[in-house]
């Protein structure tokens, strides 16, 4: 959005006297404009006021703002104004400054900046419609965030290769050392600081980690990777908004620690914005605000207060919302179509407008001239007739809403009882299965009063992990993954289902980052996993159901989980002076649905009793202050606490054991050098492999680690004796049986001890008697038992037939006796047509499988066996896999995942 600047011009606004503040980022900004504000007083009022007669409200506003716009473009061009010039300031933000520009990009938006962190750019730009849009309930502001791949010299690696979906700021450019979402957040504040958008307060934003127990301001994505915290964090120079992010299990007291650090940067940036904002900003749009009247709050309390107060004391949700729903439409008919007087003090009663026009019905007395008895004369009193007043259904709708949370906020502080008569720190009934869907791999069912989660769980190999296009230059795959997802039904709604809403990747990633922390690694478990939760009620606190289910379903799929997690919401009653309370802020555990949208925060913490995996807070007030946080993060603790316990009753509870329907993987390391053996010339060799064996798939890696997937122990077998073989390394002495006579020269026989390894046994070598030719006792097919004589310089194999014949004298050779001399203990691998290799000792062997490069101090060396027999420390293992795997794993040097690893 590059403005030329010979032919650019700026129209002409008026001058407003209104302090600029500021705040957001690549935006699309409506506001319902009054025909009071200046932009719209002028001459055209008075031209036109007969035709306003004629208009509806909304239709003058309209033609006034064209007739304004047609204007101010005359004046435009008649004398036309130069752009402002660009400027610039630097922001120091932790260790390093920011850059932030205006004035050379996005010059005909409403405001718009550059800011510049390294080589990492955003721009961001706040634009307004020109013309109000429709009255509604909501602030009609919309933010888009988009990032660039050609920011780091990419482009997308999907099909199609223009970006898709929009997220919340542009990058213009990304060196890959500083992150673009916290400068984002920053950049969002000043172009709305700058913008004429009424906005109060300078907002900004910071990503705080901690590394090596030091907490750093905006660190970089290479020190974010030692980082044991990750904390976003957006307020203004005296208060906090907006916390977000995810930790190891970091203390309260930690996270408050770095909040305190983040506030201090914020504070630092919106004071140095302000300098920016003098310069360059422009007019607020304060008389674009519109408020209700002030009389409506009192008119809805004295038609609804009494029924409210009853409403809001039935405890489900349903017939609550009902209840109120039935209540509005009330409150909406009576002052937007009949007419509303309010009591007056003489009468004591309210009079509708039917009540005022209303005729009467008796009939007057005629009196004829001369005929008057003064004795008989009336003087009938005339009452007082009040205007009926009518409103907007949009203001009505919410001041109704408004005086509902006035009610609800009064009944908690006053009474001390919350709408469904807990105390403010009380947590909800707890309900919890497992197992409930038998084929899944681990499914589970929470329940906290009228919020219930589906989770359900399924492993996979690496085929399953989610591939992440991202600006970075490398692949990256997730093997840890949870969907989260609100269908209507579970508010009782009917709606369509489509693609998830921002709101449900929202809640998923915040669910996925509390979990990630509790799962175990790849090389101690290496399957991807993937969580699934579904709400099916929601009265609340969704998210944080979802990571109680998540918790049990992990276990239920067999999930050597670190320990368990729960997750709760917080809520708050900031100003309770205003209803007799002390002016402390009351906190709230466990939140409905209500006491969200009515109260001041919803604080959301999810880990255990020692600490904190993850967080999210907004605030719907001026921001809160660090005591607050303290006292909300202290009571959130106690209501973990509580929740683990009642997830411990859970019934029937999680089988801590992989389901027989999940696949089997089996770990194996070979010499790194032989990975292309195993692969092949353009994968022909483990395609071929995975088509005669029956696996799933064969993944490999450049370190040597091979992992089998397949859905039964016989084609592991297969696969992994063949992988053995062709990756095998011979020692002299090993013993060979049943192997194939592939070709018969004169001089002796080739044969193949291993796919695609063969070795000679020259004609000396086959029999104990002198024999002409081999071919007078062997052909191609045949199969023979061999030994390894010797290996020359070349790598070539030499064989023995003759030395493990009967009749073999027991004198070795020369050869044979010397190499055996520095040689391992001997191996015995027998070979059958089926090609599953037999290995086992013989007498004087202590080896009882083919090597295959594996490393002794790898950690998957060691034997470990999962499918079927995880277990915990006081449940029975089942039996009826135990058997036929611990015999597998008995002759393994790999590992086979399904196994034997408890759950802490």
């Amino acid at each position: 959005m590059l403005a030329n600047p010979s032919t650019s011009t700026l129209h002409h606004r008026p001058n407003y006297t209104h302090n600029p503040p500021c705040s957001l980022s690549n935006h699309r900004c409506k506001l319902s404009l009054s025909p009071n504000c200046p932009r719209f007083s002028n001459s055209a009022k008075s031209n036109f006021s007969s035709l306003s007669l004629l208009l509806s409200r909304r239709k003058r506003e309209r033609l006034f703002t064209v007739f304004n716009a047609f204007e101010e473009t005359s004046v435009a061009h008649d004398a036309p104004q130069s752009l402002p010039q660009p400027f610039s300031v630097k922001i120091p933000v932790g260790d390093r400054h920011i850059l932030v520009e205006t004035g050379h990009i996005g010059r005909q938006a409403s405001g718009s900046v550059t800011v510049t962190d390294g080589e990492t750019i955003v721009y961001t730009s706040v634009c307004l419609d020109d013309v109000p849009s429709e009255p509604s309930d909501f602030y009609p502001l919309s933010v888009n965030y988009q990032e660039r791949f050609s920011a780091a010299g990419r482009t997308s690696g999907g099909f199609f290769k223009r970006e898709g979906k929009l997220k919340d700021h542009e990058v213009l450019s990304y060196d890959g050392l500083h992150s673009p979402d916290s400068l984002a957040v920053t950049a969002a504040g000043i172009a709305l600081a700058l913008s004429e958008v009424p906005n109060t307060e300078v907002i900004a934003g910071v990503r705080v980690g901690l590394v090596d127990n030091k907490f750093i301001v905006n660190p970089t994505t290479k020190e974010m990777e030692e980082s044991e915290l990750d904390l976003l964090l957006a307020g203004t120079d005296s208060a906090i908004f907006m916390i977000e992010g995810y930790c190891n299990f970091l203390t309260e007291e930690k996270l408050l620690d770095a909040v305190q650090i983040g506030q201090d940067a914020v504070r630092a940036i919106c004071n140095e914005v302000g300098v920016l904002v003098k310069k360059c900003g422009k007019a607020k749009m304060l008389d674009a605000i519109k408020l209700p009247p002030a009389e409506l709050y009192k008119h809805v309390e004295e038609i609804a207060g009494d029924e409210l107060v009853k409403i809001l004391q039935i405890t489900s949700k349903v017939p609550r919302r009902k209840a109120l729903a039935s209540l509005e439409e009330k409150v909406l008919s009576i002052l937007t179509e009949k007419g509303y007087v309010s009591k007056d003090e003489r009468f004591g009663t309210p009079e509708t407008v039917a009540d005022l026009l209303e005729v009467e019905d008796e009939d007057e007395e005629i009196v004829v001239d001369g005929e008057v008895d003064e004795g008989d004369v009336h003087i009938k009193p005339i009452g007082h007739k009040f205007s009926p007043l009518l409103f907007s259904e949009v203001d009505v709708k919410l001041v109704f809403k408004e005086v509902t949370s006035k009610f609800l906020r009064k009944r908690i502080v006053e009474g001390g009882k919350r709408s469904d008569g807990r105390t403010p720190d009380r947590i909800r009934p707890i309900d919890s299965r497992c197992g409930i869907l038998p084929r899944a791999h681990g499914s589970a069912l929470f329940t906290r009063g009228e919020t219930q989660s589906l989770a359900v769980v399924t492993l996979g190999d690496k085929q399953m992990a989610q591939r992440v296009d991202n600006l970075v230059d490398e692949e990256e795959f997730k093997r840890f993954y949870l969907q989260y997802l609100f269908p209507p039904s579970c508010v009782g709604e009917v709606g369509r289902i489509g693609a998830p809403s921002r709101r449900e990747i929202g809640h998923g990633m915040l669910v996925e980052r509390a979990l990630k922390p509790i799962l175990p690694s790849e090389d101690d478990f290496p399957y991807t996993v993937r969580v699934e939760s579904t709400i099916t009620e929601s009265n609340g606190s969704s998210s944080m159901a979802s990571v109680c289910g998540g918790c049990l379903a992990l276990q239920d799929a067999g999930v050597p989980v670190k320990c368990m997690i729960a997750g709760i919401a917080m809520g708050m009653v900031l100003d309770t002076e205003e209803f007799g309370g002390d002016g402390t802020p009351l906190i709230l555990s466990d939140i409905t649905g209500s006491e969200d949208a009515s109260g001041d925060m919803d604080f959301k913490v999810a880990g255990n009793e020692d600490g904190i995996t993850a967080f999210q807070m907004d605030i719907k007030v001026g921001g809160i202050t660090l005591p607050v946080m303290r006292k909300a993060l202290l009571q959130a603790r106690d209501g973990r606490k509580h929740i683990l316990a009642e997830m411990l009753k859970c019934s029937p509870f999680p089988s801590k054991r992989l389901s027989k329907y999940a696949p089997l993987i089996h770990i194996m390391k070979v010499n790194p050098k032989k990975v292309n053996i195993i692969i092949g010339s353009g994968g022909k060799k483990v395609k071929s492999i995975i088509e005669e064996t029956g696996v799933e798939a064969i993944d490999t890696r450049d370190d040597g680690i091979v992992k089998i997937t397949a859905k039964d122990l016989s084609s592991i077998e297969k696969s992994k004796s063949i992988i053995n073989r062709l990756t095998m390394v011979p020692n002299v002495g090993d013993i060979y049986r049943n192997c194939e006579i592939k070709s018969v020269a004169p001089y002796g026989v080739f044969v193949e001890i291993a796919p695609g390894r063969e070795g000679l046994c020259h004609i000396s070598e086959l029999t104990s008697n002198w024999l002409p030719k081999a071919e007078d006792v062997f052909k191609v097919g045949d199969r023979v038992d061999v030994k390894l004589i010797e290996v020359n310089e070349k790598g070539q194999l030499r064989l023995s037939r003759k030395a493990l014949l009967p009749e073999a004298t027991p004198e070795k050779s020369s050869a044979e006796h010397h190499a055996t001399d520095k040689a391992s203990p001997r191996r015995i691998v027998q070979a059958p047509k089926d090609g599953l290799a037999e290995e086992y000792k013989d007498k004087d062997s202590a080896v009882n499988s083919p090597r295959s490069d594996s490393i002794k101090d790898a950690p998957v060396s060691k034997k470990k066996v999962y499918k079927g027999l995880t277990s915990s420390a006081t449940e029975e293992p089942k039996k009826n896999s135990a058997a036929s795997v611990s015999s597998i794993a008995s002759k393994d040097e790999g590992t086979l995942v399904n196994g034997d690893d408890k759950i802490g």
